[in-house]
């Protein structure tokens, strides 16, 4: 791409549409898509007919260019946009080194077509939230990454026969992995799926819980059938779970197996103790997918208590077999809120570590 630069490294560029039909979805209802892209980018954009022109400080114009492009391409592999994609297009594009997104020594601004264009990257090398090695589908929806540490464990899920997903919550660590778990049984790529997570009180005593075995662990296990029924309709959920294809149990209930053409998932492992992790890594059979995911920061464990996901991750580093994803409050999808959160918590934790 093209641009003008004037003086204090503002430019101006205009991208223009091919498929009028797609301008109503991209833009979005009262162009609110723009107006999100103009307030995470401060840039101001402007439509006109099939135009779209972009103006503002020259990085963040360049940024708002590739979003557009890479929404655009979504509406035109049949997928939607939605005010979270358009974030996601906004995160993979800042993640786009600058000399892909084109040169801004042109005196006049410039109309770059979105179809056909080839970037000045190889293909191959742009990240947009369309990718194909990054496309999951299930039978309820589609799920593609929405950052590019997003797009980087999606890969791994499906390269790797041990992945670690760490990080603070809301960055999809769970979600995702249970995507690809649900896309490799319906694909008959594995058997079953097993979720499990450690039952550990949030540093809440609940006190003693009536009911049968599998209410009493519901609550603990409420998340993980969150990501299912999300990808899945209730009643085949529900049927493939008594037909023992679906398994949602308290980590407990993994010693003594081995777990084979099984999707395994360990949700909240920094709740986990050394042995207890120990146990649940050893029980991975042949061609089975096995993931742990967790917060290292955010551990319910006694006082003192050595978490067994921090010790996981110090022993099984430099094995390469195992991948080791880590996400920070920039993947954060949830409300943009939370991101503030999350950096605040990090920013203090960091101050305290200084001051030791």
């Amino acid at each position: 791409m093209t641009m003008a630069t004037n003086g204090g490294g503002k430019a101006q560029s205009v991208i223009e549409f091919d498929d009028t039909r797609l301008l109503a979805p991209l833009f979005g209802e009262h162009d609110l898509h723009l107006a999100r892209i103009e307030q995470r980018l401060g840039v101001s954009l402007v439509p006109r007919g099939n135009r779209v022109a972009i103006m503002g400080d020259a990085a963040a114009a360049r940024i708002a260019h590739a979003a557009l492009e890479d929404l655009h391409q979504r509406l035109k592999s049949g997928l939607e946009v939605t005010v979270g994609d358009v974030d996601g297009a906004v995160r993979m594009a800042e993640a786009i080194p600058e000399p892909t997104l084109g040169a801004t020594d042109a005196k006049e601004p410039s109309v770059a077509r979105s179809a056909g264009r080839q970037s000045a990257a190889k293909k191959g090398q742009r990240r947009t939230t369309a990718a194909k090695d990054t496309l999951i589908r299930t039978q309820k929806r589609v799920i593609t990454p929405r950052s590019p540490t997003q797009a980087e464990y999606l890969r791994a899920l499906r390269d790797f026969p041990m992945v670690f997903g760490l990080g603070p919550a809301g960055t999809g660590k769970t979600y995702l992995a249970v995507a690809v778990a649900v896309s490799m049984l319906l694909s008959e790529e594995v058997d079953r799926i097993i979720l499990t997570r450690p039952a550990v009180e949030a540093g809440e005593r609940l006190g003693f819980l009536p009911g049968a075995l599998e209410e009493k662990v519901d609550p603990y296990m409420r998340p993980m059938y969150d990501a299912l029924y999300d990808m899945m309709p209730g009643e085949r959920v529900l049927r493939r779970r008594d037909a023992g294809e679906i398994e949602v149990a308290p980590l407990a209930y993994m010693r003594g197996r081995t777990l084979s053409n099984a999707f395994i998932i360990l949700d909240e492992a920094q709740n986990t103790t050394p042995v207890q992790m120990k146990m649940f890594l050893t029980r991975m059979g042949e061609n089975s997918r096995m993931v742990v995911t967790g917060d290292p920061s955010q551990v319910d464990l006694p006082l003192g208590s050595r978490s067994g996901l921090r010790d996981a991750m110090d022993i099984l580093d430099a094995i390469d077999d195992i991948k080791m994803v880590t996400f920070t409050h920039a993947d954060v999808v949830r409300h943009p809120l939370v991101t503030t959160v999350v950096r605040a918590y990090d920013e203090r934790e960091n101050r305290l570590l200084d001051d030791r």
